[in-house]
């Protein structure tokens, strides 16, 4: 799987981010958004994030904190390295293999509508992290207050691509603030009504 935080998943998938330098000679550390670390290289040179730049990258190895040690050709100091820090990587998303049956890339889930088993509507997925607990999913309601949800089978038991839908057990959703307004007209607070996807 792979993230789109930009939201452009229609062209292009973030495969990857810069997160630092390291050593003196222009390795750089990665965070991948890969399922396989070593793919964020797999798929050709990747693109910043406005597009303007490309990059070669050469996996050299694994840090043990869930990032990879990449080379960049034409990135020869730890300067130039530094200064790539935060770089989202991007490759176009028709040269990635298409997902097998009940998968998905990350990027297919940001805008979908969240509800609840009962039908509830809670927002839309607006952001998928991971800080080394584990998946989260991020939910934005009508009202812009933001939670979050473990991403596991028992806290999001369905996804549902074709109907644009993903369902969660609202009990599991951690809201910033508290539980979401309600919807002065429906008595709900459903995905759009103004929140920009």
């Amino acid at each position: 799987m792979v993230e789109d935080p930009d939201g452009d998943h229609d062209a292009r998938v973030c495969v990857g981010v810069i997160t630092g330098a390291h050593g003196l000679h222009g390795l750089v550390r990665v965070r991948p958004f890969t399922d396989v670390a070593e793919d964020v290289a797999a798929y050709g040179p990747v693109q910043s994030e406005d597009g303007t730049r490309s990059f070669t990258l050469d996996v050299r190895n694994r840090t043990g904190k869930g990032q990879i040690l990449v080379q960049i050709e034409g990135v020869g100091d730890r300067n130039a390295a530094e200064a790539l820090k935060g770089a989202q990587l991007y490759v176009a998303r028709d040269r990635l293999p298409s997902p097998e049956e009940d998968e998905f890339y990350h990027a297919d889930l940001l805008g979908l509508d969240v509800v609840t088993a009962e039908g509830k509507a809670l927002g839309i997925v607006h952001a998928l992290h991971d800080f080394g607990g584990g998946e989260m999913l991020e939910i934005v309601d009508a009202g812009g207050r933001l939670g979050t949800v473990s991403f596991t089978r028992a806290a999001v038991p369905d996804i549902d691509l074709a109907a644009r839908r993903v369902t969660v057990d609202g009990d599991a959703v951690l809201w910033s603030g508290g539980e979401p307004e309600e919807s002065a007209e429906s008595g709900d607070s459903g995905p759009g009504g103004g929140v920009d996807g």
